[in-house]
């Protein structure tokens, strides 16, 4: 079930028992394994969400990102150097004004995802402000701070975490993650938003089958849907 804002209240600690750092212990080293099979190949991936954060739990999964723009045999050459296998390919856009993003699920726990076409400023920050950790605060067991699906700020403490509602708290939490206060008060009244109205899912979302290329599901889509194909002359895709 997907998580609701929270009601706003004053900070609240939470401690983690044993079991939660054993398993977020567990889902950074799976992420770990497929972050530096990209970063032989010369990507700088990150993760972002509960996973970078600490928060996690039972249904948690690790979310890697290679936020530029890449070749998709480039990623795909280099899991399979490393010996890594995937289960499932997709490529997806949020909305006709979204970049468009392949998305490899390694396993059912490990999922990656790269954009077919440059990120704005905006979408890149949405990382940010969820939390994201790069290859070498995953390896040390760092943790950042960032806001999750309830617009709860997270921040680590040796015991776990404190929380409390970025709503209201709009300047504190731009300057935790790193990002713009005009970023943290969209992504308020996106997510507000979403709990009033329902959550309407994603514009599109198809398989990319074993014979198929993202480029070439990328090319197929394009040539049905003029948004796309008006999106992909703004950003320089395939340029």
């Amino acid at each position: 079930m997907a998580k609701k804002v929270a009601p706003a209240y004053e900070m609240r600690e939470v401690r983690y028992p044993p079991s939660r750092w054993q398993l977020l212990w567990e889902l950074r080293a799976a992420g770990v394994r497929v972050m530096e099979a990209l970063v032989l190949r010369g990507m700088d991936p990150i993760v972002h969400g509960s996973a970078a954060r600490g928060d996690v739990g039972p249904a948690s999964d690790v979310d890697v990102l290679v936020p530029e723009a890449t070749p998709s045999m480039m990623v795909e050459g280099a899991l399979a150097a490393a010996g890594i296998r995937f289960a499932k390919r997709e490529i997806a856009q949020a909305t006709p004004a979204h970049a468009v993003k392949a998305i490899i699920h390694v396993d059912e726990k490990v999922k990656l995802t790269f954009p077919l076409v440059p990120l704005r400023g905006r979408e890149r920050d949405f990382y940010r402000f969820g939390g994201e950790a790069g290859i070498s605060a995953m390896r040390c067991r760092m943790r950042v701070p960032g806001v999750d699906k309830r617009l709860m700020m997270i921040v680590p403490t040796e015991a776990g975490h404190y929380e409390v509602s970025a709503v209201g708290n709009a300047t504190e939490v731009a300057r935790a993650v790193g990002v713009s206060l005009e970023t943290v008060e969209e992504r308020i009244r996106v997510l507000t938003r979403r709990d009033a109205v329902g959550r309407t899912g994603v514009y599109f979302k198809e398989e990319v089958l074993d014979d198929e290329t993202f480029e070439g599901k990328l090319a197929a889509r394009a040539g049905e849907d003029p948004s796309l194909r008006r999106l992909l002359q703004r950003r320089g895709a395939g340029r």
